[in-house]
């Protein structure tokens, strides 16, 4: 198996998780799943890259159902297909606003959602894709009420 999802992506960073290696969940993905996580590479994260100028943290990308299930995630998470991925300004580059506007408005996309934060910067960014022919160009805004996750359309 190749060391590398994409040029800046490594198949270490796309499947680490302290949770799977802490409850000793394999996080290997399938075929068709790493297929998904190389097109999403190449078609959001390396185009962002370029724009922001630097590295960018992928906080999560490829997740096992498993895992998934084991961090409370979605039942329907594109994650688990390897067909989105959390990335964080942790590096200074850009903030996640920004990152966020630059997708929204120059890259193709299925749904991106503005995760938490406030109005000027979210925590953090989530971005999913799957095809060009079937991509939403989705944008919501995730935030807590009554102590659950809730999303609005941006």
């Amino acid at each position: 198996m190749s060391d590398r999802i994409s040029e800046h992506v490594s198949f270490k960073e796309g499947v680490k998780s302290h949770t799977a290696t802490r409850l000793n969940i394999d996080n290997a993905p399938s075929s068709l799943d790493l297929i998904n996580m190389k097109t999403i590479a190449e078609q959001v994260f390396e185009p962002l890259r370029k724009f922001v100028g630097g590295p960018i943290a992928i906080n999560s990308f490829y997740r096992s159902p498993k895992l998934n299930s084991a961090i409370g995630g979605s039942t329907t998470s594109q994650h688990c297909k390897g067909s989105a991925l959390d990335i964080d300004d942790k590096y200074g580059y850009k903030t996640n606003a920004e990152m966020f506007e630059y997708i929204k408005c120059n890259l193709d996309y299925d749904q991106m959602i503005w995760e938490f934060g406030d109005i000027n910067n979210p925590d953090w960014v989530h971005v999913s894709y799957v095809s060009e022919d079937v991509n939403r160009r989705r944008c919501l805004i995730a935030y807590k009420e009554k102590g659950r996750t809730k999303y609005k359309e941006l």
